[in-house]
């Protein structure tokens, strides 16, 4: 399964994802950010390549719905909960993001 993470920039939560998930034999983890700032900014092609996008928050799937229609109007956009209130890498943050995608990893 093609799973793409996103947040805002692409520096701490979904890239501590794909840091995490990427090493998935099951799995290829990637990640982008929705601002034009990101590390890694969001593309059709990314999302048109996932098979689920993780969000971050709310705000994160309504840009991606607004910005890609086409692409995600058949994609699973699942929203993890998670505040931009963390390190990349942070342990608070690797136990969000376990939690979060248990069913999934």
């Amino acid at each position: 399964m093609n799973i793409l993470s996103v947040c805002t920039e692409n520096k701490d939560r979904s890239r501590t994802a794909e840091t995490m998930f990427g090493q998935s034999e099951e799995h290829v983890v990637r990640s982008a950010g929705t601002s034009s700032t990101a590390r890694i900014q969001v593309t059709e092609s990314m999302l048109l390549w996932a098979d689920v996008v993780f969000c971050m928050e709310n705000k994160h799937k309504e840009i991606l719905k607004k910005r890609f229609q086409t692409a995600t109007r058949d994609i699973q956009i699942t929203v993890l909960h998670i505040e931009d209130e963390y390190n990349c890498m942070q342990s608070e943050l690797i136990e969000e993001l376990e939690e979060a995608t248990s069913q999934y990893f």
